[in-house]
């Protein structure tokens, strides 16, 4: 178990700014594996799927029959999709480090992310600033969702960007828009989104970040579609509230 550890400096970044990554966190071997069976399954189309058309954000097709309108954004439930899906989401490498940070008793959300998160050439969109939070709802906002890159993730073709420090923010509402994302005509947002992170990832590095952390994503700009894995995890003490969305699947403990 030691070996899997985080070090001290690890959970000192993520306690200041709310993410951190994990270097090469999983072999190339296994990555080949994860990607072969996310390509497979979008290959296959089966659902339960989220499309760039459902949320149309900026850049996404304005509705399915529109051209790119089949243009896949999630897919939904990995967890039960695949063997080498669970196998990843219970790994040590996730479980331990996760324990150090949530406390000796943690769960895998099968409502939250859960997915293998898509974005493909010329109608992928562009996701703004936000904290994962904002619809969830648990007893405690302290989630930690774990990003593993099964390519290359870099700003043309959309990856992640954090804004340090967010998690510990309590946001007044005049600086969120009626979809809960950051205000980007807002003076202080603007002196925050100033303070951008956009850590490239190679195959195999994953990301840590907690559910407050507020972060964005931009259009991929290249011919090559980025493949990402991404769950999310909770203590379980820490329950969803009865009746939420939260709360329409059993959590699976690790």
């Amino acid at each position: 178990m030691g070996n899997r550890l985080f070090p001290a400096e690890r959970l000192q970044q993520f306690a200041a700014e709310g993410f951190v990554v994990a270097p090469q966190l999983v072999p190339a071997h296994r990555v080949r594996a994860l990607r072969d069976a996310a390509l497979a399954n979008l290959a296959a189309g089966a659902g339960p799927v989220e499309y760039e058309a459902d949320l149309r954000y900026p850049g996404a097709p304005p509705h399915r029959d529109a051209a790119g309108g089949a243009t896949v954004r999630r897919l939904l439930r990995a967890y039960s999709r695949d063997v080498v899906f669970r196998d990843w989401a219970t790994a040590p490498e996730v479980a331990v480090p996760l324990r150090q940070i949530l406390g000796p008793a943690v769960v895998l959300s099968q409502v939250h992310h859960n997915c293998v998160m898509t974005k493909q050439p010329r109608y992928s969109s562009e996701t703004g600033w936000h904290q994962d939070i904002r619809y969830w709802s648990f007893e405690r906002p302290e989630l930690v969702s774990v990003w593993l890159a099964l390519g290359r993730e870099f700003p043309d073709n959309g990856c992640l960007s954090f804004l340090p420090g967010t998690h510990r923010i309590a946001f007044a509402r005049d600086r969120l828009d009626e979809a809960l994302f950051l205000r980007s005509d807002h003076m202080f947002n603007q002196a925050l989104i100033a303070t951008r992170v956009s850590p490239g990832l190679e195959p195999g590095d994953a990301v840590f970040f907690h559910c407050r952390t507020v972060h964005a994503a931009a259009a991929n700009q290249t011919p090559e579609t980025k493949l990402s894995l991404v769950f999310t995890y909770h203590s379980a003490d820490n329950h969803p509230l009865p009746g939420t969305r939260s709360a329409s699947l059993p959590a699976i403990g690790l």
